[in-house]
């Protein structure tokens, strides 16, 4: 999510419709314990580039292995998998990531004018005890995560903030140095609404940051995929990226995702490339997922402040997640 830490600058290029998917072997809907995913070969620019039409001498077919997988039969928070909160590189005690003044800052990006609180039930915000809030319901084997307008009594022990939501991240469970990372999911829509998939750096650091997918609420269909990056010499943040129209993405599961290899990104909607970059400097570390539905940005095209408008109940349904790594003892048969 650009302006997780800092606002960068961002080129958006485009709106690309993505055609029904045909290339990938396996089912869409699982994730296989391997599986090959066709790539693009031919070399990758700094400058992001859409792949609407692909020469076939330019594809290859590229194994790989699971490393990681979600398939949400249970609560999130039960198997150790996922925190409900960011960490970045800062140590706390742990004590501070359940409340407390100032335990909000890991709980929320004020930078990017989010309207929302990300809890938990551990979380107590400025109260003595914890508030037994769950952003986090699953039924049949669907995670969603819900956003909700805050009881009017909770808001000053919440922060006054206008929603609260919920946020998974593997900072400090899974981490991964290249491979391919994968959501299967719904994208909700509305005035204010801010869903995303998105990886950064494991040593806490930004940029580097892969924002794999962010829907922008208030323009159904049109979904964003970014790279963020920083410019040695000027320690300027870059962004290069694409919106991806897919029409019904908020009605049915679609997979978004991104396969990092050591010279290039490549994206993924329904396992079919739609985009990819030159691998820029920096992206030198294990990069760690996170998932979330944030509410209100200051900075972030199509998705706005809360108003009237704004859904007093809004989910973002998450079938699996899924990561992968190459296999390169099979890629070099």
């Amino acid at each position: 999510m650009i302006g997780r830490w800092a606002k960068g600058i961002l080129i958006t290029i485009g709106l690309l419709a993505v055609a029904a998917p045909v290339v990938a072997r396996d089912d869409l809907g699982g994730a296989p314990g391997t599986m090959s995913l066709q790539v693009t070969t031919d070399p990758a620019m700094i400058e992001c580039r859409k792949l609407e039409t692909v020469n076939p001498d330019a594809l290859t077919f590229l194994p790989l292995r699971r490393t990681f997988n979600d398939d949400f039969d249970d609560h999130p928070l039960a198997n150790g998998r996922w925190v409900p909160h960011y960490a970045g590189g800062a140590v706390w005690p742990e004590a501070r990531y359940w409340g407390g003044d100032g335990s909000d800052f890991k709980r929320k990006t004020s930078a990017n004018g989010e309207q929302q609180i990300y809890v938990d039930p551990r979380y107590a915000g400025r109260a003595a005890t914890p508030l037994g809030l769950d952003p986090f319901r699953v039924k049949d084997g669907v995670l969603s995560i819900v956003a909700s307008r805050t009881p009017p009594d909770l808001k000053p022990v919440l922060f006054n903030n206008e929603y609260v939501s919920g946020i998974l991240t593997t900072q400090g469970t899974f981490a991964q140095k290249h491979g391919y990372f994968e959501i299967r999911a719904k994208v909700p829509v509305g005035h204010a609404v801010w869903p995303a998939f998105w990886m950064l750096a494991d040593d806490g650091g930004w940029p580097p940051e892969v924002d794999v997918l962010e829907g922008r609420g208030e323009r159904p269909g049109d979904l964003v995929m970014t790279t963020h990056w920083r410019i040695p010499s000027t320690q300027k943040i870059q962004s290069c990226g694409f919106d991806f129209a897919v029409g019904d993405a908020s009605r049915a599961f679609h997979n978004y995702g991104v396969l990092w290899e050591e010279d290039r990104l490549v994206y993924f909607i329904d396992r079919r490339p739609v985009s990819d970059i030159k691998v820029p400097i920096g992206f030198d570390d294990p990069m760690y997922m996170i998932v979330n539905l944030a509410i209100g940005s200051k900075f972030f095209p199509g998705v706005g402040a809360v108003d009237a408008e704004s859904p007093p109940t809004v989910a973002f349904e998450i079938d699996r997640i899924s990561a992968y790594q190459i296999d390169l003892e099979q890629a070099r048969r």
